[in-house]
């Protein structure tokens, strides 16, 4: 059959460990045989970031906005083991946080609902989209070890007049800890939009919940912003679409999620929405079947897995030992992408064959064929374990069969 060919390239981002051998398997078995495919490549592996000081992150963060569409391999986040194994020149942030703090963008996670992979949480039969804030909080903080007595202070000053703005901390009797986080309003809102925005284009109802009866001004300046913006910008929307937008305190919407049918978008704060979102995973069944979206408010778009590089998978790869190892996540990355640049492109053909991919995974999966970590979970009787590549292979005939 003849190619399907692209206009725009996407900006692709290569990884780290197993889920870079996931990668070229499945742009050579699933991709390349099909679409003429476009791509600006960056290597965002480990060995490569460290070559580059890391710039090449921020190089692709420039490329994603300028093209609007990345889909990115899961990639390592160093700690000082890991920096002994690469032999680093220094300890790297987290590229994802990096991306996320380039594009100020909002993180979206929801799960592959795949029949035979039935959530721990009984009640729920739609998915559930966890809407993270990328921005500020404890991944933005500044900490002090308190080592005897003394005041901790918050103290603001005024850029214009100098004029200082104290209040007590804690007076500390002893030893202690002490921690500063912050947020911006700019990202706030820029956040607040993003989640008004995606509930509607999904047409899914929009829950937001922090914790404004104890953190009155900093989760009170959230409540306000997302008020704010839903009765200016949203509310007419949202009535003309028959979906609400909701409030509630993060305690009690735990309550309610777990209540829920699901079928909604839930927003949280940064270390919320970090938390929760592998709680949602793992409720769902599998957090290798957890897709996640970094939009920008922008409109530039980055689709990636939710999980790591798979570690353990991998040494056992470099040894010539058979893993089986999920590679749903990463390919409904690349799906996710072609599909977005299709829409923007206005590509029917490249649309089509993205939701093909998706629909092939699914069925696979459906017909019994299926990796270990899925056979361990799932409810369908006699089911077949693959290894990775055979997983794979095994798409790829159901898709030509389907684009047949």
């Amino acid at each position: 059959m003849e190619k399907i060919r692209m206009t725009t390239p996407l900006i692709e981002m290569d990884g780290d460990e197993m889920t870079r051998i996931i990668w070229k398997m499945i742009k050579d078995d699933l991709l390349l045989p099909f679409i003429d495919l476009k791509t600006i490549y960056y290597d965002l592996g480990l060995k490569n970031r460290d070559a580059t000081g890391d710039q090449v992150t921020l190089e692709a963060a420039k490329a994603t906005e300028q093209y609007g569409v990345a889909v990115k391999c899961a990639t390592i986040t160093p700690n000082r083991a890991r920096m002994e194994e690469y032999h680093l020149k220094a300890l790297y942030k987290s590229p994802n946080a990096t991306l996320r703090s380039a594009l100020d963008g909002t993180v979206f996670r929801g799960p592959i609902i795949v029949r035979g992979i039935d959530p721990y949480v009984r009640t729920w039969k739609k998915p559930i989209m966890l809407a993270r804030h990328a921005y500020g909080d404890v991944y933005k903080n500044s900490e002090i070890k308190i080592g005897g007595a003394g005041k901790a202070e918050l103290v603001y000053t005024e850029k214009d007049t100098g004029i200082e703005h104290r209040q007590l901390i804690h007076d500390f009797a002893g030893p202690g800890i002490v921690q500063g986080i912050h947020n911006t309003e700019r990202s706030i809102r820029s956040f607040a939009r993003t989640c008004f925005q995606y509930a509607l284009d999904q047409k899914m109802d929009l829950w937001f919940s922090t914790k404004d009866t104890i953190s009155k001004t900093y989760d009170g300046t959230f409540k306000e912003i997302f008020e704010e913006v839903y009765r200016k910008e949203y509310k007419d929307k949202y009535e003309a679409a028959g979906i609400t937008y909701f409030y509630t305190l993060i305690d009690d919407a735990v309550a309610r999620v777990i209540r829920s049918k699901g079928g909604f978008v839930w927003a949280l704060k940064n270390y919320d929405g970090d938390v929760m979102s592998d709680m949602l995973a793992t409720a769902f069944g599998s957090l290798a079947m957890m897709t996640s979206t970094l939009v920008s408010p922008h409109g530039a778009y980055e689709y990636e897995a939710a999980h790591g590089t798979v570690q353990r998978h991998y040494y056992k790869y470099l040894k010539g030992e058979k893993e089986s190892t999920n590679s749903v996540a990463t390919i409904f990355a690349w799906t996710g992408a072609l599909k977005k640049r299709g829409e923007l492109d206005e590509n029917e053909a490249l649309v089509h064959f993205a939701k093909s991919l998706e629909e092939a995974t699914i069925e696979t999966i459906e017909s019994g064929k299926m990796t270990g970590d899925l056979a361990a979970i799932t409810t369908l009787p006699n089911v077949t374990t693959l290894n990775t590549e055979e997983f794979i292979l095994a798409i790829r005939d159901t898709l030509t069969a389907k684009l047949a």
